[in-house]
């Protein structure tokens, strides 16, 4: 059995909740509760557990004294384990009220073929999971998740490399560090090429993030277990104060949320220079804050089309970034690719400089937006549809790319355009000749000429026809 047929199995047992009114996120948090068990037993550490606590004291119940076995099993997880065990319990709740439900789900999970599972890589079937609740529009999902196409060029791009720092400040499901863990260990043949202690610091404290949604929260911890990453995953809100002290990082890979505050209100950061209620705008202060001075440290981050124009703070905190760091580059990401609809993205990819000014010489652009296909459920963004860009930022000379989606504007024709970075898009196919297109300004005296002769025409026509009836 496949890791695709098995993720099929376990997400149609969301079928099974329906009539205890679960969502499909909530069912996919139950299901980690369940998984977790399962999965500590298949991997051999079912030691961070109690032993009355584990899988095999779950399978041997049923009934009412399953429903109240299970419910004891999440409070004391959560409340008398430590380490990841009670990160991922804690405040656990279970929303499953008929027995046989729970019952169901256990045995369906019992029987599953772990042996294929695991030589497939339990990470692997839990991401796949977590990608079908993204998928599926009724769970409200997929607005925080980043297709794995994208989150893997990025990553490639970004090239993270052992002993370096990598963080996620808004990590939802973990997706983004696991990428770059991923990317390192096959640069170091799974991590086998380097010292222990560099081993060690892969595991232990390279990738970290910071989730602000308790139930997401969980989720990421279970995929990083799964993964066997050890390092801090935060829960609380980057752009409360918590975040001052996420810094010196070499790698920030990311997709924060978007919108505003509640009731729009300001960011509570007191060490932001602007201030806010703009999310996006305040990720992205923070996160080039957060970055080693170094010269050499860099970031990638998905955000709105609106932080590219926004004036106000936002102009500012454009300027502040072209300053602080050298923003090389900004992918025009096509629409359709998130599960909010109509959402115009864009991918930011800077390099935080040595000092504060001057680091922007240029910005290159990459239009993967315009005359593009529809991409949706049905007609997903594919990794060929990044090799023209991917072959363009990677050029020796970007200068000699030859490609008419690739443009370039100096910092100096920037500032001229009101240090707006909405830029770079080419022309559209439904406009067959911008050139053959009428002037505006001409069009409309020429229809202001054409409505007075109307208006005279029409009077004439008036003037008769009182005359006629003068006549009679």
């Amino acid at each position: 059995m496949t890791t695709q047929e098995i993720v099929s199995k376990l997400w149609n047992l969301c079928n099974v909740l329906r009539d205890d009114g679960i969502t499909y996120h909530q069912y996919v948090t139950e299901l980690t509760y369940i998984l977790f068990l399962k999965m500590a037993k298949e991997t051999g550490v079912e030691s961070q557990i109690p032993e009355a606590y584990r899988w095999d004291s779950l399978t041997v119940k049923s009934g009412i004294e399953l429903k109240k076995f299970y419910k004891e099993l999440l409070n004391h997880l959560g409340e008398n384990c430590t380490g990841r065990v009670r990160e991922i319990y804690q405040d656990a709740a279970t929303n499953i009220d008929e027995p046989k439900n729970l019952e169901k789900i256990i045995i369906t999970i019992d029987g599953l073929d772990w042996f294929s599972a695991r030589e497939e890589g339990l990470g692997n079937l839990y991401e796949g999971l977590l990608e079908k609740n993204a998928n599926e529009k009724k769970s409200g999902a997929g607005q925080y998740f980043t297709p794995r196409v994208l989150i893997d060029v990025m990553t490639r791009l970004v090239k993270p490399q052992p002993k370096e720092r990598c963080n996620d400040p808004a990590c939802g499901t973990f997706g983004f560090m696991i990428a770059a863990h991923r990317y390192v260990a096959a640069q170091t043949d799974d991590f086998f090429d380097l010292d222990a202690d560099t081993a060690a610091f892969e595991r232990m404290d390279a990738f970290t993030g910071t989730e602000l949604v308790h139930d997401t929260h969980r989720l990421a911890l279970m995929n990083a277990m799964l993964h066997n990453m050890e390092g801090a995953i935060t829960l609380g809100d980057t752009l409360s104060n918590l975040g001052k002290g996420m810094r010196g990082y070499d790698v920030v890979l990311t997709n924060p949320p978007f919108g505003t505050k509640k009731g729009g209100e300001r960011t509570t950061r007191d060490d932001f220079t602007y201030t806010t209620s703009n999310k996006q705008l305040n990720f992205l202060q923070h996160i080039y804050r957060s970055l080693k001075a170094d010269g050499k440290a860099r970031a990638a981050v998905v955000l709105p089309d609106n932080v590219l124009f926004a004036d106000g703070d936002g102009e500012k905190i454009r300027i502040d970034l072209m300053d602080k760091c050298n923003l090389h580059t900004v992918l025009r990401l096509p629409t359709g690719i998130f599960y909010a609809q109509g959402v115009k993205t864009n991918v930011l990819f800077f390099t935080r400089g040595k000092a504060d000014k001057g680091n922007t010489q240029e910005v290159w652009f990459y239009d993967l937006r315009t005359n593009m296909p529809s991409f949706g459920k049905t007609s997903p963004l594919k990794m060929e549809h990044f090799a023209g860009f991917e072959a363009a930022f990677e050029a020796v000379d970007r200068h000699d790319v030859q490609d008419e989606r690739w443009s370039v504007f100096t910092r100096e024709q920037i500032a001229q355009k009101g240090n707006s970075l909405d830029l770079g898009l080419i022309r559209a196919d439904s406009v067959v000749d911008y050139d053959d297109l009428p002037d505006p300004i001409e069009s409309g005296e020429e229809a202001i000429a054409q409505l007075e002769e109307a208006v005279d025409l029409l009077q004439s026509v008036v003037n008769e026809l009182k005359a006629l009836s003068e006549v009679e």
